[in-house]
This record gives C-alpha cells, structure tokens and sequence, in this order.
C-alpha cells in the first residue's frame, strides 16, 4: 500500500467517524454510556442535566465542568419520561468536600417536568461540587442521587471541540500533501525512512 492509499484510507476512516451518530449523539441510548449528564433516579428512570452561564457563555452548555465561579449559573434539569412528574423531588448544590448547601430548593411537583435553579452569583469558588436530587415519596423511602461538576479553571474546550480542530487540521494537510508535490516528496521520504 503507497503513502497516498494510506492517507486515504484514514481519512475515510475519519470522515466516517465524525458523520457517526452515536459519536456526536448527546443521549439517546440506555444508561449513561453515551450522556455523561443523567441522573438515574431508579432504574431506567432519567433526569437530565445542563448548566448554563449565559452572560459569560450565552451560546455554550456545560456538565461536569463550569468555566467560573461566581458567575450567574442556571442549571436544568429535565425528566425523561412523565414518572416523576406528579412526585416531590428536591434539589441541592454542596460544596465539597466541607458539604456546605450552596443552594437549595424544596421539594416540589414539577408538572411541566423541566426545574430550573437559578443561582444569580453561581458556586463561591473554585473547586469541587455535588448535585443532589432526592426523590421524596408519599411513602416509602426517600431516594437520593447525586453528581459532581467542578467550576472554575475557565472554558475548556470539549473532546468534540477538539476532535473537530484534530479533523480539520489533519484535513488541510492532506489536500496539502495532495496538492503540493514538494511537501508530499518530504512526507514520502519520512515515511520511507521510518519503514526502514
């Protein structure tokens, strides 16, 4: 196989991989093997997270990682399916691992099954939070579950963010390698000399 083929080939490979759905999918399967946001309150039973920080992020959703701290904050959360919708749940942010209540909202019934948490001046610092929700029965047993996110440290870019930037840089240096012979000789050469 020449250099030329071998490119080639990658780069379907890498094309094939960025137009895969389940690769750029949020959610959508079972569990949380695709959606890193997801409570699992029982099993199959989903509430979906997304934290926002529109004044210094209007266009950008965030997970495990807010970019500040002290920072206006919304965080969403949505159930999957109409279970929850006539139960009480609560909600709480801790600092961790003091565990002091950042935030705290009763338990309520959200019927339109979407709650928001506004926090106007966001997590006071940097470092490491948790997210509890407690399902509070009539009866029964009250069911917590939690997650952590860790705020500050600035925007990060995502492994999508990234992947995108590896694709689009190796994509111009194929056509590159293509369309310049020069620069392809020289690749040839260095690929030549590490089969050897």
């Amino acid at each position: 196989m020449n250099t030329s083929q071998l490119f080639k080939q990658i780069s379907l490979g890498i094309l094939t991989v960025v137009f895969s759905v389940s690769v750029w999918a949020h959610g959508g399967a079972k569990g949380t093997d695709t959606d890193q946001c997801k409570f699992e309150l029982e099993p199959d039973h989903w509430i979906h997270y997304t934290a926002y920080q529109p004044n210094a992020f209007p266009a950008e959703e965030f997970c495990a990682s807010l970019p500040r701290e002290k920072e206006s904050t919304i965080l969403v959360f949505d159930y999957q399916d109409q279970k929850y919708k006539n139960d009480t749940v609560e909600f709480e942010v801790t600092k961790e691992p003091e565990g002091t209540r950042v935030f705290f909202l009763e338990g309520a019934k959200h019927k339109k099954g979407t709650v928001e948490l506004k926090l106007p001046n966001g997590v006071p610092e940097v470092g490491k939070y948790l997210i509890h929700i407690t399902l509070v029965p009539d009866q029964g047993e009250r069911k917590d579950v939690h997650m952590s996110f860790k705020a500050g440290g600035g925007p990060a870019a995502s492994n999508s963010t990234m992947f995108l930037y590896l694709l689009f840089i190796g994509g111009g240096l194929y056509v590159f390698y293509l369309s310049n012979a020069a620069f392809r000789n020289t690749v040839d050469k260095f690929i030549g000399k590490a089969k050897a």
